[in-house]
């Protein structure tokens, strides 16, 4: 739970970002504002879903904000400084949380997490059957993780060739 409230972060960052310099130089984006916003809302949806199940601590609740303040500041200076490694090290933490939510989808396999039914907000939001469980749930989040590590990876393939961002198409949409 702890690890999504910061997930949401980057996406909002980058998206904020090319939504100034747009504004700035008159230009379109490519798509690209809209994808990481997208992004952005589809982390804060991980983050609610897992609300719901884990029943944050007033603590806990606190130390989000110490977290999400010192990594927002960190990540809207790198992305200052440079948009092509802001975006490399998106991909590498996206490929983290696969190999987290696969480590969470064997406990669940194995019985030491109990595969309750899913929450009504991850039913909605990810459209899933009535009796989705936990696992249904961490698999859909799981894709989606796989999906943000591969935009910014190609994101920052972009920029390395010497390109901007708006002179690739951003690849949209989760559903």
């Amino acid at each position: 739970m702890m690890l999504e409230t910061v997930a949401a972060v980057p996406g909002m960052v980058g998206g904020m970002l090319l939504h100034l310099k747009s504004l700035r130089k008159f230009q379109h984006s490519g798509g690209w504002i809209k994808a990481l916003l997208e992004e952005a809302e589809n982390e804060r949806m991980h983050l609610m879903t897992m609300v719901e199940l884990v029943k944050p601590k007033w603590y806990e609740r606190m130390l989000v904000l110490t977290v999400q303040g010192v990594f927002f500041n960190a990540f809207f200076v790198l992305y200052l400084l440079s948009p092509k490694l802001a975006h490399r090290v998106v991909g590498y933490l996206e490929e983290e949380a696969i190999h987290s939510y696969t480590e969470y989808l064997k406990d669940i396999d194995s019985g030491s997490i109990e595969n309750v039914p899913a929450p009504a907000i991850a039913i909605d939001y990810w459209r899933l059957p009535k009796d989705a469980t936990l696992k249904d749930v961490i698999t859909v989040i799981r894709a989606d993780e796989a999906h943000h590590r591969d935009v910014n990876h190609f994101a920052s393939d972009i920029q390395f060739q010497g390109k901007e961002l708006r002179d690739a198409p951003a690849p949209l949409g989760y559903h």
